[in-house]
């Protein structure tokens, strides 16, 4: 894995969807002025989204290494919409049930050094994917999207998702030492040998939240990246804002406890070796 920055090769253009837009010497340009070496793969977990796929596949730039779709059981054309707007499109048929479970799938599925989350309903912009790139291949573990950092932004969230959002994100915060401006959202991006040091083991929408809690505990580098957040185009979410923030509070509770039981075994094995020695 490389995480060096260079600029393109003058002139050259990235290639398209189904071609590998690599250099001669191993680099894959960006931008007119910027080319990476890792690969990096998309994950995106769909079910029934077959009229918002458009949206979402217009924006992904066409120099990403693949695109690693997970299918949920979908009854309408979200497969062959997909393989139609991306022919080169992995497509991994979900086992399990829930967001969290998509996820997982989709990143056993993943070759690419670099692991990018987007949601299939076309709120996420796929011309952003260059920033949280960038903050990687700059030295960042792990590019978190944030709807509150400045240059963010929702129009996808009422008030009082606003507000249990940034109760729970003061939460997480203080429990665990991190510097979040947003929690509960999907869009984020990290190297794939991260996921050897977070251990991910949830199947519904809270698997965001614990993977930015992990992600703390494991001592990963984390940088924040400004992002838009767009209303879902057609259809309408699972998202149920008192339910779903209950299962992520408990994800948090858990994760405290899982934290405090942690040290008081280290503090005992520290105890036990100290008098081990003494003795």
């Amino acid at each position: 894995m490389s995480s060096v920055l260079r600029p393109a090769i003058p002139g050259q253009e990235p290639a398209i969807a189904d071609q590998q837009p690599i250099t001669a010497d191993g680099y894959r340009p960006i931008s007119s002025h910027l080319a990476i070496t890792p690969p990096v793969s998309v994950v995106i977990p769909a079910m029934n989204e077959a009229e918002n796929l458009p949206y979402v596949f217009k924006t992904l730039p066409d120099w990403i290494h693949e695109v690693v779709l997970v299918d949920g059981n979908s009854t309408d054309d979200t497969v062959e919409v997909a393989r139609d707007l991306w022919p080169g499109v992995k497509v991994v048929e979900q086992q399990g049930k829930g967001k969290g479970d998509a996820l997982i799938t989709g990143f056993e599925a993943c070759t690419g050094d670099i692991i990018v989350m987007v949601d299939a309903d076309g709120s996420a912009d796929g011309n952003e994917i260059v920033s949280y790139v960038s903050a990687l291949v700059s030295g960042a573990d792990f590019a978190k999207g944030s709807r509150f950092a400045n240059g963010g932004g929702t129009d996808d969230m009422t008030p009082i998702r606003k507000l249990g959002n940034w109760a729970l994100c003061t939460v997480v915060n203080k429990k665990f030492g991190a510097r979040y401006t947003d929690l509960c959202y999907g869009y984020n991006a990290f190297w794939r040998h991260c996921l050897d040091k977070i251990d991910l083991d949830c199947t519904g929408f809270e698997i965001e939240t614990l993977i930015n809690i992990r992600v703390v505990k494991a001592g990963l580098k984390v940088q924040e990246i400004p992002s838009h957040e767009y209303l879902r185009i057609h259809g309408a979410s699972n998202l149920r804002a008192v339910r779903d923030g209950l299962r992520v509070l408990r994800v948090i509770l858990k994760e405290r406890s899982n934290r405090r039981a942690l040290r008081s075994r280290s503090h005992s094995r520290a105890l036990s070796t100290g008098r081990g020695e003494v003795s």
